[in-house]
């Protein structure tokens, strides 16, 4: 099995003692996100875990873990999120240049393949139109050229808990935000990916696209399968199946891999999350974590519901 550390928050970046622990005891317990007294046991005994793919937008906390990992054989490969942008979207990000410089230290320990480059999401708003993008896109690339040989791109979903969080920085700040998943904005959400796959193309790069129900393939966009066992197949001589996950959504190209982070835990606070419900829930649950406990946020109840995976 694949373990995917996480797509509900950044576990290199604020969690590593926990995911360690947890290598150690060899399980973690991944609340159901919906009723949180149902709790499901994912395994993490080495016989059980083909790989682990790491999501971060900041890796340095995690850097001295990297050893732990090797020494234990673990197959992994890092999905860097590297975007540029303005403050009031990304709050609690390192600085660029220090991210620039974790994302090749990273490539240079692990290989280019084993980091591949996340530039997204895409926001558009009159803040960051199209052509912020093509200009920093292309400046990001002049430092990465050679670090990574894939970059992944994919636009701003604007979920329903979204939307208020939008509409209020419209308010507060005069911002306009535009939705390039609407179908109104279909030619430029085109040019915008064929703009960016050339300049992706002019430094080696090879551009992907994360869970786009359009097909951009004629603008030199491939689909993407973020965790990508073909990939970790080809990196570590492993022979997992190549296919979908079920469980995630129609255009996601993933393969099938168990979660085990959770919501609301994050503190980058990008105004952009799904995963983030906002500070006061944030503080909670971060003042809920206990490094030593199975689930990320809080204890197990007593009456908690199991699904036994080992």
């Amino acid at each position: 099995m694949i373990i995917s550390v996480s797509r509900r928050t950044d576990v290199p970046a604020f969690f590593g003692d926990w995911f360690m622990n947890r290598l150690r005891a060899g399980w973690a317990a991944v609340a159901n996100p919906f009723n949180p007294r149902q709790v499901r046991r994912v395994s993490l005994a080495p016989d059980q875990v083909d790989a682990l793919v790491f999501w971060t937008k900041n890796p340095e906390p995690f850097w001295a873990r990297l050893d732990a990992l090797d020494a234990k054989g673990l197959a992994y490969y890092f999905l860097f999120t590297l975007n540029h942008y303005p403050r009031f979207l990304e709050p609690g990000l390192p600085p660029l240049a220090k991210r620039l410089a974790s994302f090749k230290a990273l490539a240079q320990r692990l290989g280019p393949e084993r980091v591949i480059w996340r530039f997204d999401p895409i926001v558009i708003s009159s803040a960051t139109p199209p052509e912020y993008h093509l200009r920093s896109f292309a400046q990001l690339c002049q430092e990465l050229e050679g670090h990574s040989r894939r970059v992944v791109i994919s636009f701003m979903q604007t979920y329903r808990k979204l939307k208020s969080r939008l509409q209020r920085a419209e308010q507060e700040q005069g911002l306009e935000f535009l939705d390039y998943k609407d179908g109104k904005h279909e030619e430029e959400l085109r040019r915008l990916s064929g703009g960016l796959a050339r300049i992706a193309r002019e430094h080696g790069l090879e551009m992907r696209a994360c869970a786009e129900e359009r097909d951009l393939r004629e603008v030199g966009v491939q689909p993407s399968a973020c965790i990508d066992a073909g990939l970790l197949n080809r990196l570590f001589g492993l022979k997992l199946p190549v296919g979908r996950d079920p469980h995630q959504r129609g255009a996601c190209g993933c393969a099938p891999s168990l979660d085990i982070g959770a919501y609301n835990t994050c503190s980058h606070a990008c105004l952009y999350c799904y995963a983030g419900a906002g500070p006061g829930a944030l503080a909670q649950n971060l003042a809920a974590h206990d490094p030593a406990s199975p689930l990320m946020k809080g204890h197990l109840p007593d009456d908690s519901q199991t699904d036994l995976f080992d």
